[in-house]
């Protein structure tokens, strides 16, 4: 990522925070998912001020480990809108992220209510929107794209405890790993993706987004964009068609540095009362110097390269258990085997 832009100021999010973690936090979970901790470099920072005003999605583009995957929800907590996300694997059709419809679960209910010489189903209770559609229109997908006033069978929303405070009209979508797709579900996309409205076959009708005003109070995000970001990662596993990168703005993000990573580190285990600079980023520096070194062998002998999040590991690991990332700890070969070579 390039260092030339270490004094870009945000005229459309803003300035992009990571939450404080209270003092005594122990490990409540290894890999946050809910944006509440990230470092943002200047260039993605830019790459998202484009994205908002362009309307177009951001395709994120780099090796595992990067932090491409954490990005969105941290973005959707800074802004307050509401977040949904997608994990693609080699199975995932384009209509997933739009909506399914649940045939097995339909057929198990069918053959229940035929036992006990029930009333016919309604196929339309069996329609489950995907993160787009609830992105689009989170009414109507709540309805199951049902008119207001009829019955329908129950509806969980996805993330509904994380968006329960956030606004209603503006989401932020996370497209994981689209590589892995086969290469029609990006084509596939396309329209969706352009147009910000698709066709539901199984219910004749179409969901689209509606541009919703800005209110007197907006933040500059809300008030001139579309009041939507989609957030595409990608680890190159696979080209992607031309005609879909056409469409998307991209950035790479570069494995960090070694004092990008311990900038990493202090948002992870900054705690009041906790001296990092005394007490932990002296291992921390050491350890970001010991990661370049397993990089660099993993990169030569043509292995997995170890990312952050196996740093963090290591670091944790490291503090809690008084390893010092160095030869002389005999510990330390072990941890580093075990950590992060995974060999």
């Amino acid at each position: 990522m390039p260092n030339d832009l270490a004094s870009y100021t945000s005229p459309l999010s803003g300035p992009l925070t990571s939450e404080s973690l209270p003092e005594g936090t122990g490990l409540d979970s290894p890999d946050r998912r809910d944006g509440s901790v990230y470092r943002c470099p200047p260039a993605l920072h830019l790459a998202l001020d484009v994205a908002l005003a362009t309307g177009r999605p951001l395709l994120v583009r780099g090796e595992p480990g990067t932090g491409k995957s954490s990005f969105a929800a941290f973005v959707a907590r800074n802004l307050g809108w509401r977040y949904y996300e997608h994990a693609v694997t080699s199975s995932t059709e384009a209509r997933d992220l739009l909506w399914r419809f649940d045939a097995v679960r339909r057929l198990a209910d069918a053959q229940a209510r035929a036992a006990l010489g029930g009333t016919p189903l309604n196929d339309n209770d069996y329609i489950e929107p995907g993160p787009l559609w609830w992105a689009f229109d989170a009414a109507s997908a709540s309805r199951r794209g049902q008119a207001e006033g009829v019955p329908v069978r129950p509806l969980t929303e996805p993330f509904g405890e994380l968006n329960a405070d956030r606004d209603r009209r503006r989401a932020v979508v996370l497209i994981d790993e689209i590589d892995k797709a086969d290469p029609d579900v990006p084509n596939a996309l396309l329209v969706p993706l352009g147009s910000l409205r698709f066709h539901v076959s199984d219910l004749g009708r179409d969901v689209a987004r509606e541009q919703t005003p800005a209110l007197p109070t907006a933040s500059a995000a809300d008030a001139r964009s579309n009041g939507l970001l989609i957030v595409i990662t990608t680890n190159e596993e696979r080209e992607l068609p031309s005609a879909f990168l056409r469409r998307c703005i991209t950035v790479r993000l570069d494995p960090p540095d070694s004092g990008e990573l311990v900038e990493i580190a202090r948002l992870h285990f900054t705690r009041p009362g906790q001296d990092f600079d005394g007490m932990v980023a002296p291992t921390a520096q050491r350890l970001a110097e010991r990661l370049k070194e397993a990089r660099d062998t993993a990169r030569a002998a043509g292995q997995r390269v170890p990312g952050t999040a196996e740093y963090l590991d290591a670091l944790r690991a490291c503090l809690d258990l008084g390893i010092t990332p160095d030869d002389d700890d005999p510990l330390w070969a072990e941890l580093r085997r075990i950590s992060l070579a995974k060999d």
